[in-house]
């Protein structure tokens, strides 16, 4: 993240945090988790308040959502491909798909705050499948906020470590990838001795 940007966002504040949070949502490409981190760190120096920060920044990140699932629902398949043949991106449009198939609701959620990068096109694939708006929007604004006040505390409470933070974050978020699919094939294989077990009893 450039000075000039840092201080753009100190000079103008909100309106300046919630367009930037807005164009990252439609899937501008932006460091947007090291971003929140220093923000956190500037509300620890005092020159910005916690709750506007976390308020504005959800309220970009919801808008910016609504917009690229509005461009799916509308716009269909079509226009979707037009755009992605211009100005590419049509494997991120497969693999959030596949990534939509498979976790639906939960994956919406995760996808605000933990797999970031597949955000703005789970948006888009959301709005394609015609995933029910009203349970999108509120995954979306649990998924935003939760991401917001993760990262802007983180920020607020390590503020002389910001690019440390930021780094371990992006291996946390591989971790908990790791034990999630770990639960999971838990699950599956416990899931799978019940079924045999069932199936010898039966006999």
């Amino acid at each position: 993240m450039n000075a000039q940007l840092l201080e753009m966002l100190t000079t103008y504040g909100l309106p300046a945090l919630f367009g930037l949070v807005v164009m990252i949502s439609v899937g501008m490409p932006f460091p947007s988790s090291l971003m929140l981190v220093a923000l956190g760190s500037f509300v620890a120096q005092g020159e910005l308040s916690f709750w506007p920060v976390v308020l504005t920044g959800t309220a970009g990140a919801v808008v910016g959502d609504q917009i690229g699932y509005a461009v799916g629902f509308w716009g269909g398949r079509p226009l979707v491909n037009r755009a992605t043949a211009r100005f590419g991106g049509r494997d991120k449009v497969a693999k959030a798909e596949a990534f939509s198939l498979k976790w639906a609701g939960p994956g919406i959620f995760l996808s605000r705050w933990l797999f970031g990068p597949l955000g703005p096109w789970i948006n888009v694939t959301s709005g394609l499948s015609a995933y029910s708006w009203p349970r999108f929007l509120a995954l979306d604004v649990a998924g935003e906020f939760l991401w917001l006040l993760i990262y802007v505390s983180l920020g607020q409470i390590f503020s002389d470590q910001v690019q440390a933070i930021a780094d371990l974050l992006g291996n946390l978020a591989w971790v908990i990838v790791g034990l999630l699919a770990v639960a999971f094939l838990g699950w599956r294989l416990f899931k799978g001795e019940a079924r045999n077990d069932d199936a010898v009893g039966g006999k």
